[in-house]
Parts: structure tokens; C-alpha cells; sequence
């Protein structure tokens, strides 16, 4: 009975990991093409183009901002649902050529959904890994979103250079028909409901932001404006640099070095604390950004690729694992969503912010910048929190050598 319980590949953890896979695989394929069909289809500018990539973030940060309060008095099985149909249903909307309006519109409506599906998916998951087992099965849950970060471009460039936009929300809205078919077949915890209280509900900030997260929450919030502008843009400026061809294998060069590091740097941060590997990659993305400005050919491109991903893939799990250490227990579902919110504001603000600087810079000199922001940005890490993080480390590394 210990075994059964201990067991972590069930058929419902693959059932709700390959759903979640497939809600993010659409994400990503749609990130990297929506700016450029903007501009094909309605000539609209670099600013609205970037705006009609971000405004999706902005709806799934909408969607996880008030779902994630909801959910433990709705159930996760009822919210899931809920949120696949109406992802399914928002997906049609691609199919009605409206003019932009209706497209940001659709847009930040697909967002919501979005947003409601993968809280829901990320609280059943939570539920079915086995306790002993929590932090092992929640690593590989999070696979599913990498994966999805790799294949997901690659799809979206290959499709967008060889098919058309409509056959792109065709196999769109078939991926979300079938993350919703495979869920039927989980067998979902019902979540035990809150007692009810005769005080009235009043909403503060802390219901939605942990301030103990705050510090680092800011710094991710800078970090993914700067990789907002590989993913919203670099299809841009791949067709400026006539690497398009091998643009679609930038974003699978990036996973590919996300997948192959993030053993070490996770254990790297439990030996040495989150300093050993947050410097590096703040090195490593600035390098990768610099890089990338200056790509002349595959080589180059691809290379700045393998850095980012060094860089900034490694920087989301870590900080992602600060924003839940300095925070008391009972609160780290909302120290995760208040670095969520971070990273989903950063992506989904950043394209349109950085469209009103494109025109002035080009995207060579965009690159330039934003690796001069992140280089910046380790300082304010440091202010933030690694002059803290040194001192415990400091302080457990005198009291290991007494011991």
C-alpha cells in the first residue's frame, strides 16, 4: 500500500502534465507568431503588434490572479473544465477576421482561459504527487511547460513559414480540443472546501501579493521584460538578419540548455545557496543578449540561444525557489503566484513597451539594451536580496566547519 502511494509516474499525474503540455505548447506557438500576422494582416505597428503578443499574458495574469481565489470554493475538476471550454471556445475566435480590436480582444480572453486552466492543472498536480515526494514530482510537472518553450516556437516559425495563418489556429484549437478529451479520463481529488466564516470577506493586497516575495518578484519582473524581447521580437529579427530558416531552432537550442543545466544549478543552489547560481546567469544572459545583437550567422544566433538558456531559464527556477523560501508555509501558494504574476507582467507588458523603442533603435540595438538592463539588474539583486543571501550563507558555512 506504501508503494502504491509512493508512486509518482501515475496514469493521472501524465494525464494532467501532457494537458498542461498542451495548453502551453499553443502559448508558446502563438507567442512567436501573433506579432508578425498583426502586421501581415492589419499593418499595424511594432507597438501593437508587441501589445497583441503581451495582452495574452496580461489575460492569463488577469486569469491566475482571480482564479486562484476561487478555486478552492469552485473545485479544481469544475474549474479545469471550465477553463479548457472556454480556452477551447476562445480559440475560435482567431477564425473571425475583426480588425485589430477584436483580435487584442481575442487575445486577452484566450489569456484568461489560460490563465484558468493551468491554475487549475497546477493544483490538481499538487494534489496527486505523492507528499514524499512533492518537490520531485513538481520538477518534472515543470518539464512539461520547458518542453513546451522549445517545441512550441519551433512549430509556430516552421508553420508560419510554410503553411498558412488559418491551418496555424486549425491545429491550435486541435491541441486545446485535445488537452480537454485527456483530462476526462483523470481521476481528479475533490478539494476539500474552506470552512465558511460570519466575518465579511474583505480583499486586501496580501490576498493577492506576498510581500516576503515582493523584493524578488521585482527583479523577475525586469529580467522577463528583457526575455520578452527574444520572444516577442526575435521573428522579426531573424527575417532582418535572413535567418529565418534557423530561427525556429533557437527557442529548441534554449530548452536543450535549460534541460541539460538545471540538475546542476538546482543543486548548486541547495549546496551553495541561490547566489552561486544567480550571478553566473545574469553574466550568461547579458552575454546572450549581447551576442544575439551582434548575429551574423546560425553559429552566432544559435549559440546566443544556449546562453539565454543558461541565463534565464536558470534564473526562473531559481527565484522562483528564493520567492518561496522567504516565505512562511502557510503562504507559498501566494509567494508562487506573486512571482507569477511578476514573470506574466514582464512578458506580456514588455512587447508593447519595447515596440515604442524598436523604431528609435533597430533590433540590434534593442538587444544591446536590454543586456545592459539585466547586467544592471544584478544589482539590484543584490540590494534585494543577495547581501541577505550571502549572510546566511556565510553563517551556515561557520557553523557546518564548527559542527
Amino acid at each position: 500500500m506504501n508503494q502504491a502511494k509512493s508512486k509518482l509516474w501515475t496514469k493521472d499525474f501524465i494525464i494532467v502534465s501532457s494537458a498542461n503540455f498542451f495548453l502551453y505548447l499553443v502559448f508558446y506557438l502563438l507567442l512567436v507568431t501573433m506579432a508578425v500576422y498583426a502586421v501581415e494582416e492589419f499593418n499595424v505597428s511594432e507597438s501593437q503588434a508587441g501589445l497583441v503578443t503581451g495582452i495574452f499574458i496580461i489575460g492569463t495574469l488577469i486569469g491566475r490572479l482571480f482564479i486562484g481565489r476561487m478555486i478552492t470554493s469552485v473545485g479544481n475538476k469544475k474549474m479545469l473544465y471550465f477553463g479548457l471550454i472556454f480556452f477551447i471556445l476562445t480559440s475560435l475566435l482567431y477564425f473571425i477576421n475583426g480588425g485589430i480590436t477584436f483580435l487584442l480582444i481575442t487575445r486577452l480572453l484566450h489569456g484568461i482561459a489560460l490563465g484558468m486552466a493551468s491554475t487549475a492543472t497546477g493544483t490538481i498536480i499538487a494534489e496527486v504527487i505523492p507528499e514524499e515526494r512533492k518537490g520531485e514530482g513538481i520538477g518534472f510537472y515543470s518539464m512539461s511547460i520547458t518542453l513546451a518553450t522549445a517545441i512550441g516556437p519551433f512549430i509556430g516559425l516552421y508553420m508560419s513559414q510554410q503553411t498558412s495563418y488559418q491551418a496555424i489556429f486549425i491545429f491550435c484549437l486541435a491541441l486545446g480540443i485535445i488537452s480537454f478529451i485527456i483530462s476526462i479520463f483523470a481521476k481528479i481529488p475533490v478539494m476539500e472546501k474552506p470552512a465558511k466564516s460570519d466575518k465579511p470577506n474583505k480583499l486586501k493586497l496580501s490576498d493577492f501579493i506576498e510581500p516576503k516575495a515582493l523584493p524578488i518578484a521585482i527583479v523577475v519582473l525586469i529580467i522577463s521584460l528583457g526575455y520578452s524581447s527574444v520572444l516577442s521580437f526575435i521573428n522579426f529579427y531573424a527575417i532582418e538578419i535572413d535567418l529565418v530558416d534557423v530561427a525556429s531552432l533557437f527557442f529548441v537550442v534554449y530548452a536543450v540548455a535549460i534541460l541539460v543545466s538545471r540538475p546542476f544549478t538546482g543543486r548548486l543552489m541547495d549546496m551553495k545557496g541561490a547566489n552561486s547560481v544567480m550571478y553566473p546567469a545574469f553574466v550568461l544572459f547579458t552575454a546572450g543578449l549581447l551576442l544575439l545583437s551582434t548575429a551574423e550567422n546560425s553559429i552566432v544566433l544559435l549559440l546566443a540561444g544556449v546562453l539565454i538558456g543558461f541565463g534565464f531559464g536558470n534564473m526562473q527556477s531559481t527565484t522562483q525557489a528564493i520567492a518561496v523560501k522567504v516565505t512562511p508555509p502557510q503562504r507559498i501558494g501566494l509567494a508562487t503566484s506573486t512571482y507569477y504574476i511578476a514573470l506574466d507582467a514582464g512578458l506580456g507588458f514588455g512587447p508593447y513597451v519595447l515596440g515604442f523603442i524598436i523604431p528609435l533603435t533597430g533590433y540590434r540595438n534593442l538587444y544591446i539594451i536590454m543586456g545592459v538592463v539585466v547586467l544592471v539588474t544584478t544589482i539590484l539583486y543584490y540590494f534585494m536580496h543577495g547581501k541577505k543571501e550571502s549572510s546566511v550563507t556565510t553563517i551556515d558555512s561557520m557553523a557546518s566547519k564548527a559542527n
